[in-house]
């Protein structure tokens, strides 16, 4: 295989978090490719927020930019493709491509995010990152005072419930079906003036992604400019766990303080490995993420004893 195809790091996934980590290695002089689809996760998403310097912009504005300044250093190379089998090798890894295009480097860093599973109620996608969201640090302000569902139940609508009634006191918790709140739960959130809904729901209205109305199987309606909502997810990516990758209990890739999973040579970073699912947060874990791959890069070079 020609030097062209052989690197130091290759990163798997080339969004905030990919391009930051590359970004710091980049810096560090390394031969650097990181290997992306060009399908994030936040692709309906309409603006990005509480991130300093670029509050407001959308995701691809600064998707864009970001690229463009990884691609100013020269050791840096992308490749638009799908990696599709990691092999280990005698001295790193080995990546295949859909394209059929085959690379080696000496460490990995996967910064391949989550899949969110959708339930299967008509309207949700098309709102999905628009007016349902999962984060009010990200999306609340620009909701704030507004009439507001949670979709939830149990503990988990308990306690988000009372997040964000912190941006709005017009709050409803939808349960979509029969609530599981203990009584002592329902009463502290009636207390709060939080009102639960235990009603299915059939469909969210809406234009263009912006919800307008939630419609219940009885045929009856409820106006909301916004639902917060965690959804279950998969990982994006299923070859770290191929490779023998650990899982947390939540199933986030399980990483140290150093960002390495449980495979030696394999780190991870961004939405795969935490539910801080911030761009602020994405951008300062892949820095994190390659200085550190840097340091174990060197950390090798000086214990080799044949160098």
């Amino acid at each position: 295989m020609s030097d062209k195809k052989h690197f130091d790091v290759i990163i798997i996934g080339g969004s905030y978090s990919g391009l930051a980590a590359a970004m710091a290695l980049g810096r560090a002089l390394r031969k650097v490719l990181i290997i992306e689809s060009g399908k994030p996760c936040n692709r309906q998403t309409p603006y990005s927020h509480n991130f300093l310097t670029q509050d407001g912009k959308t995701p691809k504005e600064i998707a864009t930019l970001a690229k463009q300044q990884v691609t100013m250093y020269d050791s840096v190379e992308f490749f638009n493709s799908l990696a599709t089998k990691v092999s280990k090798t005698e001295n790193g890894f080995e990546v295949q491509t859909s394209s059929g295009d085959i690379f080696k480097s000496k460490k990995l860093i996967f910064a391949t995010g989550i899949k969110d599973e959708m339930p299967s109620i008509k309207g949700f996608s098309e709102c999905w990152g628009i007016s349902v969201l999962h984060c009010p640090y990200c999306h609340g302000y620009e909701v704030r005072n507004e009439t507001t569902g949670i979709f939830g139940n149990g503990e988990y609508g308990f306690e988000f419930s009372k997040l964000i009634s912190n941006w709005t006191k017009d709050l409803t918790l939808f349960t979509n079906g029969k609530s599981i709140l203990t009584v002592e739960q329902s009463a502290i959130l009636e207390r709060h003036q939080i009102k639960i809904m235990e009603k299915e729901i059939a469909e969210l209205e809406h234009i263009n992604g912006q919800l307008q109305n939630i419609i219940f199987k009885d045929g009856s309606k409820k106006s909301v400019k916004a639902i917060y909502t965690r959804l279950p997810f998969e990982q994006h990516c299923p070859i770290p766990e191929q490779l023998g990758c650990e899982l947390t209990e939540d199933g986030y890739i399980k990483i140290d303080d150093a960002h390495k999973t449980t495979i030696n040579g394999i780190f991870a970073s961004g939405d795969n490995v935490t539910r801080m699912r911030t761009v602020a947060n994405a951008v300062s874990m892949g820095t994190t993420t390659g200085m550190m791959v840097n340091k174990e890069l060197i950390e090798e070079k000086f214990t080799n004893k044949s160098k």
